[in-house]
């Protein structure tokens, strides 16, 4: 397995699995299986309501605590609860997270920060990041962070590769970690010329050879799947490399596009929504 280094000198593995909109029963399965396969990064949240499924999940497979990279997000209404990192933890039936997110600019995202800051001064949280944050959001964060963040998590696939936003990351040495990977599952971009050149070239799949380019850009990606053949492919990933002009290709491919258009009325709707811990 490949990592990256993050701003605190620990290491994260490039491959992950995501376990956004799986149900529990999923995301244990997932979970349990992509360990066993030789995956070290998860990824869930308290809005995925599905936690504790991932707790189990990491129990079952037999992997050591220590060697699993895990990560959540606080949803916007834990901000405020000094007892959100806590309950957090007992969901996922560990003592501490490697990455721990405020996941939207939602309510009152300051105080959430604070709590990330807290947990990781106190070692509940290895390390600390933001979702979402980007434009305005990130602009004043800037100002009123006392832990510069680790990780940053944003849509990004090579159709919008957040080429303004890297310039900020590359400063403060933020990694970034992508979601919507494969563009959604545009199959306009899963059938553009060059990927299925670099595939037959490579004996990849054009989704393969897409995650390849995430991990080659120092991105972190975390594809999400119940299919167990399809997190294999996933992984399948880390023994051919793109050269540097096979990466320009890919790079003009860039149109500055994303797919997800989040609105100020979509924020406010996340600050007014708890989920529903007792399903997770």
């Amino acid at each position: 397995m490949e990592t990256v280094k993050l701003n605190n000198n620990l290491e994260c593995p490039v491959v992950g699995i995501g376990t956004f909109m799986l149900a529990p029963a999923d995301a244990e399965n997932s979970v349990r299986e992509a360990l066993k396969m030789g995956y070290r990064l998860i990824d869930t949240a308290n809005a995925y309501v599905n936690e504790r499924a991932v707790g189990r999940g990491m129990k079952d497979s037999g992997v050591k605590r220590e060697e699993v990279f895990l990560s959540t997000k606080l949803w916007p209404s834990e901000y405020e609860n000094e007892n959100a990192v806590d309950e957090t933890l007992e969901r996922l039936g560990t003592d501490y997270v490697d990455l721990l997110y405020i996941h939207q600019p939602a309510g009152n995202w300051l105080a959430g920060y604070r709590q990330l800051e807290k947990a990781y001064r106190e070692g509940k949280a290895k390390s600390i990041g933001i979702s979402n944050f980007e434009g305005k959001y990130f602009e004043e964060l800037q100002t009123k962070w006392e832990v510069v963040p680790q990780f940053i998590q944003v849509e990004a696939h090579p159709y919008f590769t957040q080429k303004e936003l890297r310039k900020t990351l590359d400063k403060y040495h933020i990694k970034l970690m992508s979601w919507y990977p494969l563009g959604h599952g545009d199959t306009k971009l899963m059938q553009e010329k060059v990927f299925a050149e670099l595939g037959e070239k490579y004996h990849k799949t054009a989704a393969q050879v897409i995650l390849r380019w995430h991990t080659q850009m120092d991105f972190v990606v975390i594809p999400g799947s119940k299919n167990v053949d399809h997190i294999k492919d996933n992984l399948d990933i880390l023994d051919f490399k793109l050269t540097d002009d096979e990466m320009a290709q890919i790079a003009a491919l860039d149109k500055d596009e994303r797919y997800y258009h989040r609105t100020d009325e979509q924020l406010k709707q996340f600050a007014g929504w708890k989920p529903d811990f007792e399903k997770a």
